[in-house]
């Protein structure tokens, strides 16, 4: 367990992002292709905490990266080699290029300052996408994930992160995944022995101190 002056040394707004995942209108929101996700990512508080976190780096000057996942309409270059990308290709709602769906979803906000990553293939923000490019050009050091789904690409985040040689932040709060009672299990047994786990008021209580110039 991490102490409170551990956690503020790892999240110095200087040399520190938050990656947002997959947190657009087609996912997460009310009409989404995952009702049952976008039910719990919103009863349980997790996207207002996502976009609270939001709000605390805009106010911290933490860079902000929205990772988006989409697809053309032609379905070129997008995965076929897992049951997971089948299914998607047979949801009601797509994720379309250009389309509603691929909207950060309220109440999330977006300045212009913040980077969107779109990526047309795999399971992870960070495998193939130049979100890694752009957080060392950044000069981040520590990566906060917040967002979906703690079944597949939020996990996957954190994995490709470390491998990256990041330090992994995950506000345990500001995630979620299905069943419910899964995530906090993920959580425990996988997350935490990769990463510090956390809560999001304990990130934004980190980035309300003084800040450095980045």
């Amino acid at each position: 367990m991490v102490t409170r002056e551990q956690l503020t040394g790892q999240l110095d707004p200087a040399t520190t992002a938050l990656l947002t995942v997959e947190c657009q209108e087609g996912v997460v929101g009310e009409e989404g292709a995952l009702p049952e996700l976008a039910r719990e990512v919103r009863s349980s508080g997790a996207l207002d905490r996502v976009a609270a976190l939001v709000a605390a780096a805009h106010d911290a000057g933490v860079q902000v990266l929205h990772a988006i996942a989409e697809r053309r309409p032609d379905g070129r270059g997008a995965n076929r080699n897992a049951r997971l990308f089948r299914a998607a290709e047979r949801l009601p709602v797509q994720q379309l290029a250009g389309s509603a769906a691929v909207r950060i979803a309220a109440p999330i906000p977006v300045h212009d300052e913040d980077l969107l990553v779109r990526r047309l293939h795999g399971l992870s923000p960070l495998a193939g996408t130049e979100v890694d490019a752009l957080l060392r050009n950044l000069g981040s050091r520590t990566l906060v994930v917040a967002g979906v789904s703690a079944n597949v690409a939020v996990p996957n985040t954190v994995f490709d992160a470390v491998n990256l040689g990041y330090t992994a932040v995950v506000p345990a709060d500001a995630i979620a995944g299905v069943p419910a009672e899964y995530t906090p299990a993920m959580v425990r047994n996988t997350l935490a022995l990769v990463a510090t786990v956390t809560t999001a008021d304990e990130v934004a209580a980190c980035w309300r101190r003084p800040r450095r110039p980045r």
